[in-house]
């Protein structure tokens, strides 16, 4: 009698499922034969440019069928951490969102304070970098405030090519103050560890398909979990060489995925 090696499947988003608004071809019917396989299946993301409910309805629009909580989101767990360190500090938390507008309501149950703030939450804010901006959050966190990423990734491909992401600045940041932020998204430990616990599965039985090498695959690894790379999105060839992270296997997509697990991913 054979059984699954794997009880839960990690499943990044952008670059994975789909490229922008181009879907990946392949990856909807192979979630269908996942699931049809037994799998669980969770759904993983650090883009902080969309709502929970907008990224919900393009999955559901590409043709992607998934319950409400199979989707996690670095903002989600971002407001799990600011309550919890509001009910240790005994009063209401003054946050400073330095976020997308369209994610700003997320964090509208908390205490807005730009100038005094207990915490700065940084998402992806676009074009809205300066360097006044820059030395305004500098002072901010020298004077206290603590810095919360949404995530640290270091590039994320758009349909134009390659764009640097907010690691560059969460980086930055850090440097300057002295300080480490809590990363909230992938690859930080306590995220990975929130989702496995919300499914009740330990990490040698799940597994993570993306296509960043660092972030997802290495972000894994490090926790314990198998971690397969596609192909697809931001994966370049020279850079995965050159990378001390060994994927566990290498796929052309995630359509690819079914025909692995039923080939590699199996016990006696």
């Amino acid at each position: 009698m054979q059984a699954h090696r794997f009880q839960l499947l990690l499943l990044d988003l952008d670059g994975t499922l789909y490229v922008g608004d181009r879907l990946i071809p392949g990856t909807p019917e192979a979630l269908q034969q996942l699931r049809s396989q037994g799998y669980q299946l969770r759904f993983l993301t650090n883009t902080t440019t969309r709502s929970q409910a907008q990224l919900l309805a393009q999955l559901r629009t590409m043709g992607f069928s998934l319950m409400d909580d199979e989707l996690i989101s670095a903002p989600a767990a971002a407001r799990l951490e600011l309550r919890a360190r509001e009910q240790l500090l005994g009063r209401p938390l003054r946050i400073w969102p330095v976020v997308d507008p369209v994610i700003a309501a997320d964090f509208a149950e908390f205490e807005q304070d730009q100038q005094h703030p207990d915490a700065i939450v940084l998402g992806d804010i676009g074009d809205r970098w300066d360097l006044a901006l820059i030395n305004r959050l500098f002072n901010a966190m020298y004077e206290g405030a603590e810095l919360i990423a949404l995530h640290k990734n270091r590039y994320w491909q758009a349909s134009e090519g390659l764009k640097a992401d907010i690691g560059l600045f969460v980086a930055g940041l850090e440097y300057v103050t002295s300080q480490q932020a809590q990363i909230m998204g992938k690859p930080s430990p306590a995220f990975f560890q929130r989702v496995l616990d919300s499914v009740g599965v330990k990490t040698s039985q799940a597994l993570l398909v993306g296509d960043d090498i660092d972030s997802d695959v290495g972000g894994a690894q490090a926790m314990g979990m198998t971690g397969v790379l596609v192909k697809t999105g931001k994966y370049r060839q020279t850079y995965v060489e050159k990378s001390l992270v060994k994927p566990d296997a290498i796929l052309p997509s995630l359509a690819d995925l079914p025909d692995w697990l039923m080939q590699n991913a199996v016990e006696n």
